[in-house]
């Protein structure tokens, strides 16, 4: 059984699991999938096309599957999938996809920090940290387990790696490949997330073989001698592989 406020609108169209908890001033469209066990504090609205999982928690003012801010969208079927388990905290804004992917994804067990937008068709993946006012703009992709600090702004089309420590303020318009710490102004490689990959249970070798791989990519004057190097040296490590990957398949190209 769902605890709904009275003072919430909940449109009858829109489709509910069980356990859920809305409260007063909620609004919530047609064209809205809400699975379990979800929490809705005060003054939360679900557009239509949000696809919700199970085990959110939304905070005040947070917006879900809002209108694409693109003038490319001609009021398609888009949608804005959102998985398990995510801390959708105050004011948040999350918009739907467009034409070019049809849909907006937000994994599983992200902490999504106050006032900080995500905006269409990214993809954005599971076990991440997005700070205070950080504003992530069309088509982005960040993989698991990056942590993103706040007031950053990220550009259209980039992509973030995953296990990453973008520090706050940042702004950039290359992708930030995995393991790394990117800062400064302009925004570039700060050295190896030696915390963040211990706290996720990498070993000291396996740290010292990223660490490696970078200085082995980055000290060469071409990126490509330097990516057939680090494989030549960790042949079958997933991570070097990884990065090697990442900077090979980047269409921006990677902050150095």
């Amino acid at each position: 059984m769902n605890n709904i406020s009275p003072m919430a609108f909940v449109h009858p169209d829109a489709k509910l699991g069980d356990n859920n908890e809305i409260g007063p001033f909620c609004y919530i469209d047609a064209d809205v999938v809400l699975g379990d066990n979800n929490k809705l504090y005060n003054s939360v609205t679900l557009h239509q096309g949000a696809r919700i999982g199970n085990g959110n928690e939304f905070f005040p003012g947070a917006s879900i599957s809002t209108k694409p801010q693109d003038l490319k969208f001609k009021g398609e079927v888009t949608t804005c999938e959102i998985g398990d388990n995510n801390s959708i905290r105050e004011n948040v804004t999350i918009s739907r996809g467009t034409a070019s992917r049809a849909k907006t994804v937000v994994g599983s067990n992200n902490l999504l920090m106050e006032n900080m937008h995500i905006a269409h068709d990214c993809i954005i993946g599971s076990g991440c940290i997005i700070g205070n006012s950080t504003k992530i703009a069309g088509e982005v992709e960040i993989d698991d387990n990056a942590i993103i600090s706040a007031t950053v702004l990220c550009h259209q089309f980039c992509r973030i790696g995953g296990y990453v420590m973008i520090q706050g303020g940042c702004r950039f318009s290359l992708d930030i490949p995995p393991f790394i710490i990117a800062g400064k102004e302009p925004t570039r490689y700060c050295g190896i997330n030696i915390i963040g990959l211990r706290r996720r249970g990498y070993t000291n070798e396996q740290i010292d073989i990223i660490h490696d791989t970078y200085r082995t990519i980055y000290a060469n004057g071409i990126i490509k001698d330097g990516i057939a190097e680090a494989r030549s040296k960790y042949p079958d490590v997933k991570e070097v592989e990884y990065i090697c990957r990442f900077i090979e398949d980047s269409k921006r190209g990677v902050v150095r």
